[in-house]
């Protein structure tokens, strides 16, 4: 008797739950809107993109870095006025912030201005000054704070071979210059009247030691003899001798890397001396505008590879040149170009890291696959850039591009005459 009572009570319990769910009817189904996943807004953007560099803007090689300074700062300008950089992390445009130093070509100097803008501008980029040797100590700097860096002006490829993660160089490097000078001649000189005796001038850097033994090795395979190889240390003010030993050994070449006043002194002194071989190139010390300036028609007939020209045929060219003439009274620089390209690489490795994480940013730059003022530009998996490189020759008073031809601006003058018949 019991036990039906206790087992009437729990059928009059589910029939009320029954009656009651009955009363509320049925669940009603979730809208689209509650349906979808919840959208995470993206977090507040920065001001700006932070980017930075230390510039040779007085000193030894202050005429390059006032080549480099204008490339920088025309392509911010460029960039900012489109609305910026899209950086996806934060669904927005945001405008580049330069800030560059002057280290006054002082290695020491460019060592601390790169930490002050690691500690003080939290710079996600770092941008290089000019001149192998500074790069040298500065990229060193980039590689321990773990910031991405760009650098021109700089043909040192040992400093590639010491597994830095974080350097990247749009330019030329000495394996490149070691053939290429050669190959240059061979192409654009008839056999016969190639200048095959050649005379190297090393200075006593790294650098030096570097591309003048890449010259030295190379020839004897391009038909060319090394019949002089004579070294001297940078601001060395008595250059005689040398010149000497390379003009009574019938040099008919000189190849060298001098610093921009080394440069000077140097063909003033094969002036006086009347040496004047059929072809020189060097590299570094013609860059400056101030050489045709200082020298006047002895400057005439030098070559050069300092990373571009302003008549290359390349999109953007044409305005880089109008804002540079309307500022200076002259076309681009030929360091403004390849500064210019820097900035171009940056903003777009940061377009595809779709965030300001330097990590990020590193990894897209060594993915760079893009066309610059200065052309298609790639990169090896040692930082080195792969790109077109002109031969510019100093004709008149004025930079020529002879290579490429299709790029050409002038005919290649060769063979240069003496310095009393200019």
């Amino acid at each position: 008797m019991f036990r039906n009572v206790r087992w009437l009570s729990v059928a009059s319990v589910v029939v009320v739950i029954a009656l009651l769910l009955a009363a509320c009817g049925p669940t009603p189904a979730p809208t689209p809107e509650e349906a979808a996943p919840t959208e995470v807004p993206a977090p507040p953007a920065p001001e700006a993109i932070e980017i930075g560099g230390s510039l040779p803007l007085t000193g030894k090689y202050g005429s390059l870095g006032n080549q480099v300074k204008p490339g920088y700062e025309y392509a911010v300008e460029d960039i900012n006025a489109a609305g910026g950089v899209y950086v996806a992390e934060y669904d927005a445009k945001i405008p580049l912030k330069l800030t560059l130093y002057d280290d006054e070509s002082d290695p020491t100097k460019a060592v601390s201005k790169l930490e002050t803008l690691y500690s003080e501008q939290e710079v996600v980029v770092y941008l290089g000054g000019a001149a192998s040797d500074m790069h040298a100590a500065t990229a060193a700097i980039a590689e321990k704070n773990k910031v991405p860096y760009l650098g021109v002006a700089f043909a040192l490829w040992q400093i590639h071979q010491q597994g830095y993660e974080y350097l990247f160089s749009p330019f030329w490097k000495s394996p490149d210059m070691g053939t290429g000078v050669y190959e240059f001649l061979n192409e654009m000189v008839p056999e016969g009247e190639r200048p095959t005796k050649v005379a190297i001038f090393q200075e006593t850097t790294d650098w030096g030691i570097e591309l003048g033994g890449l010259w030295k090795e190379n020839a004897p395979q391009y038909g060319y003899e090394v019949v002089a190889y004579e070294e001297y240390a940078p601001r060395t003010e008595d250059l005689s001798d040398m010149i000497l030993k390379a003009k009574g050994a019938g040099a008919e070449a000189l190849l060298a890397l001098p610093n921009p006043p080394d440069g000077i002194a140097l063909v003033k002194q094969m002036s006086e001396l009347g040496w004047a071989p059929k072809f020189t190139m060097l590299i570094r010390a013609p860059d400056g505008n101030t050489w045709g300036e200082t020298l006047g028609t002895a400057g005439d007939y030098i070559a050069l590879v300092p990373g571009w020209h302003h008549g290359v045929n390349f999109p953007g060219v044409d305005e880089l040149n109008e804002k540079h003439q309307a500022e200076f009274g002259r076309p681009a620089d030929v360091l403004t170009g390849p500064a210019y390209a820097c900035v171009q690489i940056l903003a777009d490795a940061i377009e595809r890291a779709g965030t300001l994480d330097r990590a990020a940013i590193r990894d897209a730059m060594a993915a760079t696959d893009m066309t610059t003022v200065i052309g298609p530009v790639t990169f090896r998996e040692d930082g080195t850039g792969e790109v077109l490189v002109p031969i510019i020759q100093w004709q008149n008073g004025a930079q020529e591009l002879v290579w490429p031809t299709e790029h050409a601006t002038a005919d290649f003058a060769y063979p240069a005459p003496p310095f009393d018949e200019r």
